[in-house]
């Protein structure tokens, strides 16, 4: 028999509704994939009972419903990793990687203080290569996203589909009417210990230290947690990753993979400052008192000055290809608006840490501390540890081709 409690299914359909609004995730999953947590695989004519009732409160009852059967999709196909492990259809290769996710997570645990629960021991192969596709859209001469209001939720940039033909289609359909769109896929996301989040397939695709950096990150956004800071957030769990991983690599690998780890960090950094650079001049292009017809030309300049600026990283890019893939889905106002980093907050937490001589549990106690206090407050105590430059939007960087 399934267990949900009746305010779970609400707060699935509201945060289906909103795209995830208010959770945080790893590449910029906040779609509408992550409320749910069956306890068991079977499902209860009481849990669609409660929920028909509350999908009927929906403003788009269609998409929830697409929400709800998405997720649990996702969560019908979960098993507790230990079980896959036993399993012997399961490919090599694939169980080498689970049983590195073990010993990250029980190394989260033990030597960083992170939770200790289900999530991320648990395992989903959803059979595709991402496990929601998110859409962003804004006017042709405005770098303002799109807002999807709900009730409850409220406000949010972006809507998530677990079909990627729907999102195709909501994409042109923006398109259309004369948006410029983003459409792009998401690998992973946290339910904030709500739920027992699992690792997935989309996961598994990257180097060890990728994956335990996503763990390590994930994690801590059950640690601390602050509604509507994104970019306090991202920073937290940002340094916490850092950390997490250089403890992990000391432990677990050579000096070689740290440095392979900090040089990817650094061109990440210089690609996400390149497109700040460009969204922070079409900002001011758009605020000039110009015709339509003269902000249009002084755009096409700009983002072609960007193209020409990412190609130069072509050279140093350790995997080109994927530079020019996703060159190759073109450059508009949609790419850039969700791009703003919360990068520059992350030297004041890493003061923070070292001003408690590495001791985490130590520091995520008084992270836990600026987390209650007001939003002004809470910056201003951070510009103790360090400068900061507060981003305008705030998202995860789906923005930095695979490495």
């Amino acid at each position: 028999m399934a267990w949900l409690n009746t305010r779970y299914v609400f707060m699935l359909v509201a945060l289906c509704e909103s795209g995830g609004s208010g959770l945080p995730a790893r590449l910029q999953i906040r779609s509408c994939d992550i409320i749910i947590s069956m306890k068991k695989r079977s499902l209860s004519v009481l849990f669609w009972s409660v929920s028909l009732l509350v999908l009927a409160a929906c403003s788009n009852v269609s998409y929830c419903v697409k929400c709800v059967a998405g997720h649990l999709d996702v969560m019908a196909r979960t098993r507790p990793i230990a079980e896959v492990l036993k399993d012997p259809q399961v490919p090599e290769a694939e169980r080498k990687q689970l049983v590195k996710v073990l010993a990250i997570r029980s190394f989260a645990v033990d030597e960083l203080g992170l939770p200790d629960n289900d999530s991320y021991r648990l395992y989903a192969d959803v059979g595709r290569p991402y496990v929601v596709w998110n859409v962003v859209a804004t006017p042709e001469l405005s770098m303002a996203p799109k807002q999807w209001c709900y009730p409850v939720v409220g406000c949010v940039a972006y809507r998530g589909y677990f079909d990627p033909d729907a999102a195709k289609a909501m994409g042109e359909e923006l398109a259309a009417q004369g948006f410029d769109v983003d459409v792009y896929g998401v690998k992973a996301y946290s339910t904030l210990s709500w739920f027992d989040d699992p690792v997935l397939n989309t996961f598994l695709d990257g180097a060890d230290s990728q994956l335990a950096a996503l763990i390590f990150h994930e994690l801590a956004h059950q640690v601390v947690y602050v509604a509507d800071d994104c970019a306090f957030n991202e920073a937290f769990a940002k340094t916490v990753e850092m950390e997490g991983l250089r403890r992990w690599l000391q432990v677990n690998a050579t000096g070689d993979e740290w440095q392979g780890y900090l040089e990817r960090e650094l061109r990440s950094t210089e690609f996400l400052d390149t497109l700040s650079k460009a969204r922070d001049q079409l900002v001011g292009l758009y605020a000039q008192p110009l015709s339509d017809a003269d902000k249009r030309s002084a755009k096409r300049e700009t983002l072609a000055r960007l193209e020409g600026e990412l190609r130069s990283y072509r050279d140093h890019w350790p995997n080109p290809a994927a530079l020019d893939g996703w060159l190759e889905r073109g450059l508009n106002n949609a790419r850039l608006a969700s791009n703003a980093t919360y990068r520059e907050r992350v030297p004041a937490f890493q003061a923070l840490l070292n001003a408690r001589q590495g001791n985490l549990p130590a520091f995520y106690a008084e992270v836990g501390q600026l987390a209650k206090l007001p939003a002004t407050e809470r910056i201003a105590r951070l510009k103790e540890y360090g400068e900061l430059e507060v981003a305008a939007v705030c998202t995860e960087e789906k923005a930095v081709p695979h490495q």
